[in-house]
């Protein structure tokens, strides 16, 4: 049996972060290949130059400048925590070997809780609103044709719904430039804090010690014109038409915006038919092998938390 004592608590307290932080080490989030890390130091950001892509003119008299703050959009943060306790008789007999990979698991969980966040968007896009008042997979996103905002607005799609379709949807992606199509706010990083003094007041009424995980950001849209939504089959009909309609996406103004698909997003029930459509060099037709005009497209992305 161990005195419970400062340094066996020290010594506690010193190996429970050690667990947490070698977990984190130990796993690689998939948000930061399809969203933009943006540090966040208040309780909410806004986002007012989405919807207004940078573009270039030749200058002729003064310039004209694009009013950023157009759109309101904000992402507030939230905070999420993991807490466990620790019952003092098993500090007492020594019996912490049982809490470990609780610890380490709650720094797992906690490195990839962001991946949760960040994903799910891509599934809500299609009854969420983003920066346009649209959902972000939508038929109707309004673009106006004159630099100086006269024109009447014209309706782009990045979606494809198949009503008959019962399978889980698909994402075609661009994932090349500073901004990506989804945003994850950091306000505070993921940390644990443990409370292991004999004085607390768990110890007092619960005969417990607690610990406990947190971190504090939020997921949100970023250009609806770097991604495409599909729910219908995983086929080369259907991944040309969002490639093309991606490849054809204006900004207002009418200047095309160079979009070009880098990533196929599946979830894990589409993992097969990814690979076979972008990454096999060969498919069958008509009972011959032959080249594959998608292999090497795009990169397969399938995304733990669809």
């Amino acid at each position: 049996m161990a005195a419970i004592n400062s340094d066996l608590l020290n010594a506690l307290r010193t190996g429970f972060r050690a667990d947490f932080q070698g977990a984190i080490a130990g796993v690689t989030p998939q948000h930061t290949e399809v969203a933009t890390i943006v540090p966040s130091t208040t309780k909410s950001n806004t986002y007012g130059w989405l919807g207004a892509m940078p573009a270039f003119r030749e200058w002729v008299g003064a310039r004209q400048f694009q009013s950023l703050q157009e759109h309101g959009y904000a992402i507030t943060n939230k905070t999420y925590e993991s807490s466990v306790e620790v019952g003092r008789d098993d500090i007492e007999d020594d019996n912490l070997g049982v809490y470990k990979p609780a610890v380490q698991e709650m720094g797992r969980e906690g490195a990839l809780f962001p991946d949760k966040l960040v994903f799910g968007l891509l599934k809500d896009g299609f009854t969420t609103e983003c920066f346009d008042g649209q959902f972000f997979f939508d038929t109707d996103h309004p673009v106006n044709p004159k630099h100086d905002g006269s024109g009447t607005d014209v309706s782009v799609s990045n979606v494809k719904i198949n009503g008959d379709y019962n399978g889980e949807p698909w994402y075609l992606l661009d994932t090349s430039r500073a901004i990506k199509p989804l945003i994850w706010q950091s306000r505070r990083d993921l940390d644990i804090t443990t409370k292991f003094n004999p004085n607390d007041e768990s110890v007092f009424t619960n005969n417990t010690f607690q610990f406990g995980a947190d971190l504090r950001g939020n997921a949100g849209f970023g250009f609806w014109q770097m991604a495409f939504g599909v729910k219908d089959e995983l086929n080369a009909d259907n991944f040309w038409h969002a490639w093309m309609a991606m490849r054809d996406f204006k900004a207002d103004g009418g200047n095309k915006l160079g979009i070009k698909p880098t990533v196929l997003v599946v979830p894990a029930s589409l993992e097969r038919k990814a690979i076979e459509l972008v990454e096999r060099q060969l498919r069958a037709e008509g009972g011959v092998a032959v080249d594959n005009e998608l292999a090497g497209k795009v990169k397969v992305l399938v995304a733990e938390s669809l």
